[in-house]
């Protein structure tokens, strides 16, 4: 299973990805071993996730959102709450 996530960052700005684990994606950006973006704007949580049962469904779905006005991010993440 893979998932797109977005993530919140410092600065109240967003990161969108992809990962086949959730968890170890999240440590990873905390960690400054994830996208470079978050190296510079350190995440605070996980606001979404979406599972995909492939990386090609995921990565399609990833620039469907990043192409997203700001609105319309926030209202996708206010849709759903998540707990990791």
């Amino acid at each position: 299973m893979w998932y797109v996530y977005i993530l919140l960052c410092r600065g109240n700005s967003y990161y969108i990805g992809i990962t086949n684990d959730l968890e170890r994606r999240f440590k990873d950006h905390q960690e400054g071993k994830g996208g470079a973006y978050t190296k510079s704007h350190k995440p605070i949580r996980l606001v979404y996730s979406e599972p995909h049962p492939d990386r090609s469904s995921a990565l399609k779905r990833e620039i469907q959102l990043k192409k997203l006005s700001r609105i319309k991010k926030e209202k996708l993440v206010a849709e759903i709450k998540i707990t990791l």
